[in-house]
């Protein structure tokens, strides 16, 4: 099942160019970037402010909340102030449960969102089975309802985005295909057949979940059916609920970054519970990661390929001390160009040391090995860290584990009887290593590489391992000069995500220069492992990033929350703004928390409704009670 060009060497999937209002996208247009406003729409000069300033700091869509006719008119009045006042940037309308509001809107506005889980459905959340004759009927209803807003859009030259969402799958969809990326792909394939039958094409789709796994693998599935189907529909990428800070900007540069690395995407929103003008700067630094990798150094095409990309599989891999088999991926630091390092070094990693209680505190984002070069240790490192030092001076104190090169392991006999780490570039692979490593279980690899397109290097490395039986353990290394923390954040987010999501890689390190702090690293390495749902160390939130349905202040109500819960290690809490992206978008949410009403809140277990329109003064303290009712409450130490 093809999803993309090639996995070896990079070139964007070319998808038709569709027009929305003055811009093209897909085609040879470059990836646009763009935003949701969250103001009231009926707010006609607050819209347009919030429009500007998102326009100025370089959003090419404006993308604004419709819910009723009511709205979807007052659109038209956005649209002339912002004309009057010289900006002509197109607007997208998005819709949800309201079609006579789409139809409204796609007379006035140059694209409209919709989302096949509600636009024609009222979720219920019921299972029922369908048979083909029922399954169908209920096709040829969706039908009826969707053709005239099709007809609208293709009269007034109206683009339209199918937008499916992991958490609003019709109970149609759930009940024969369940909560998956198949699900979501073919949501959006029912209303795209409606749309060809019209002979109607101005489409872009996306499949946006929170969960990264979950999106990519819909967004690939959906790239193959096209292929298949002879289509080729422009994308529209983003991870939904990203949330907010280092831990939003994570998420959505593993997901998005996964599909850009592969050449699939046309336009990108970054989807984060903060201002949205602040959203366009994180989009285009997340872009330039990007920027130059076609005139990578070519790599050999991967004929046999042995990936799981739609679904995940972890590679298998023997286990050594606590890295492989089925541990979770270990995080090594670096502290190879430290001047010295001390006991106070470590606080950076998760330790810190109590000089009364002569013990050490270990974190939940403790590092697991630390690679310490040619530096000596000389105090007493807690019993969960390992030291890594280069292979001769480990020959000469033979404390902690040797860091050897290809020819140290293949050249000496001398080697540790518990964990060795060897580090290998792609061009270094050969039979002798692969025999070596075969009769070895004290071996690890430490990849790296210097190509611009490091990700489909090291996947290709991977694929030799796997061609070869070789199911030893693989650290992924990449290493970072002279960027700036946000963009350090995005792009090893991109880098390291990609292959982690694929279920390859045992542990990850970051080595930088001149790109932030040691914490600030440290906490990145575990940020990316969250993110991509290979290890949980803190609260994870799903929380949306507001617009003009929301009923509170979400950057507000999440900081809130956040201080309240955050060391819940691997409870997942969803902050939703209203109804709309309530318990749809919380699907993987063990809580939440949705507004249903002004200054009301709702409480859920997971989908299931136990508290309903709690004064919102009251709400925070109410779903701490829910949590300690379900024994995942743990006070904070």
């Amino acid at each position: 099942m093809k999803y993309c060009n090639s996995l070896s060497n990079y070139s964007r999937f070319k998808t038709r160019e569709v027009k929305v209002g003055n811009i093209g996208i897909g085609g040879n247009n470059p990836i646009r970037v763009q935003s949701m406003t969250i103001t009231d729409t009926m707010d006609t000069e607050a819209t347009v402010d919030e429009s500007i300033r998102m326009i100025e700091s370089g959003c090419e869509l404006v993308r604004i909340t419709a819910p009723s006719i009511k709205e979807a008119e007052n659109l038209q009045n956005i649209k002339d102030e912002l004309l009057k006042r010289g900006y002509t940037t197109p607007i997208v309308a998005d819709i949800h449960f309201t079609p006579n509001a789409a139809e409204v809107a796609a007379r006035i506005v140059e694209k409209v969102r919709v989302n096949p889980g509600n636009y024609a459905d009222k979720k219920k959340f019921e299972e029922i089975e369908y048979s083909d004759e029922t399954y169908n009927a209920e096709l040829e209803r969706i039908k009826v309802k969707f053709t005239p807003l099709v007809r609208i859009c293709k009269e007034y030259g109206t683009a339209m985005r199918i937008g499916t969402n992991h958490g609003s799958l019709s109970d149609r969809i759930l009940s024969r295909y369940g909560d998956t990326p198949k699900g979501m792909v073919e949501s959006a394939m029912e209303f795209l057949r409606i749309c060809r039958e019209e002979d109607y094409h101005e489409i872009i789709l996306s499949m946006k979940a929170s969960n990264t796994r979950v999106m990519v693998q819909a967004y690939r599935m959906l790239v193959s059916e096209m292929i298949k189907e002879d289509m080729n529909y422009p994308l529209h990428l983003g991870v939904t609920e990203a949330g907010e800070g280092e831990d939003g900007r994570i998420k959505s540069a593993v997901g998005i970054g996964t599909l850009l690395s592969d050449g699939l995407g046309d336009t990108i929103r970054v989807s984060l519970t903060e201002a949205p003008e602040h959203e366009m700067p994180v989009a285009q630094k997340l872009l330039s990661h990007f920027n130059g990798i076609e005139q990578h150094e070519k790599i050999e095409e991967i004929t046999n390929n042995p990936l799981h990309s739609f679904d995940y599989v972890k590679r298998e891999t023997d286990e050594v001390l606590n890295i492989g088999g089925k541990n979770v991926p270990i995080v090594m630091a670096d502290f190879c160009l430290k001047e010295k390092i001390t006991a106070a070094s470590l606080f950076a990693l998760g330790y810190n040391y109590s000089v009364p209680l002569d013990k050490w505190h270990i974190s939940d984002m403790a590092a697991d090995y630390v690679f310490v070069g040619n530096h000596d240790v000389n105090f007493e490192v807690p019993g969960t860290l390992g030291i890594i030092c280069n292979y001769k001076k480990w020959l000469t104190h033979k404390k902690g584990y040797p860091f050897l090169t290809i020819n140290d392991y293949l050249d000496e006999t001398e080697l540790s009887k518990k964990l060795n780490v060897v580090y290998v570039c792609l061009s270094e692979l050969s039979k002798e290593l692969y025999d070596k490593l075969k009769g070895d279980k004290t071996a690890i690899l430490m990849i790296d590489t210097y190509n611009e397109n490091g990700l489909a290097e090291q996947r290709k490395l991977f694929t030799e391992l796997m061609n070869n039986n070789i199911k030893t353990p693989v650290i992924i290394g990449r290493a970072y000069g002279n960027l700036l923390e946000e963009q350090l954040q995005l792009s090893a987010s991109s880098d390291f995500g990609a292959l982690l999501l694929d279920g390859l890689g045992d542990g990850i390190f970051i080595a930088v220069e001149n790109c932030g702090s040691v914490q600030s690293v440290n906490s990145l390495a575990f940020g990316i492992l969250q993110a991509s749902r290979c290890r949980i160390s803190k609260t994870e939130y799903i929380s949306c990033p507001s617009c003009g349905r929301t009923l509170f202040d979400l950057q507000e109500t999440t900081a809130k929350i956040r201080k309240e819960t955050d060391h819940l290690k691997g409870v997942k809490i969803g902050i939703m703004g209203c109804i709309v992206n309530g318990p749809g978008e919380m699907a993987d949410a063990d809580y939440g928390y949705v507004g249903t009403g002004k200054g009301k809140i709702t409480l859920y277990k997971e989908q299931t409704v136990v508290e309903k329109n709690i004064p919102e003064q009251e709400a925070v303290t109410s779903l701490i009670n829910l949590i300690k009712k379900h024994g995942d409450w743990v006070e904070k130490k």
